[in-house]
């Protein structure tokens, strides 16, 4: 895919993630809370997109007591605001940002065997879309493409 960034663009998981994350969150202003450290860790647990529900339930199992749906929304919506998780928008449901210190607009290829996504970084098509949508008086914030498929393990 092409890029056109001459930044640190290393996918991390395990510890790395998560003190990536964390990173990313206190640039942005906001706290690393316990509790917010436990939803990330959810979320980065799971191997294909993740609804709330997933992450509220692995939290509250990990934490063997019951943990609020919307407090896990909060965090979520904070966290994909924070560019530190993506939501796929036609799944409801979010993915870890295994490089969260990277700005992207989200381009996802979405399979609809096994529900996994894959995030790509195409800097030269996103400004494309956002070149059109400016020629048309369209103020774009944060383009989302998603392709919907079967990636080469269902095809």
């Amino acid at each position: 895919m092409a890029t056109l960034h001459d930044h640190d663009h290393r996918v991390r998981s395990g510890p790395a993630l998560a003190a990536a994350a964390e990173r990313a969150l206190v640039g942005a202003g906001e706290q690393w809370t316990a509790m917010r450290a436990a939803v990330f860790g959810a979320l980065a647990g799971f191997d294909r997109p993740a609804s709330a529900y997933d992450v509220t339930d692995a939290v509250s199992a990990a934490q063997g007591r019951r943990i609020a749906a919307n407090s896990v929304y909060r965090i979520l919506d904070l966290f994909v605001a924070s560019n530190v998780a993506m939501r796929i928008e036609s799944a409801n449901a979010y993915l870890a940002n295994a490089h969260p210190g990277c700005q992207h607009d989200c381009i996802f290829l979405v399979c609809d065997g096994c529900g996994r996504a894959t995030h790509v970084d195409d800097d030269q098509l996103s400004a494309r879309i956002r070149d059109t949508a400016r020629a048309t008086g369209f103020r774009p914030e944060k383009p989302v493409i998603e392709v919907r498929g079967k990636c080469t393990d269902c095809a």
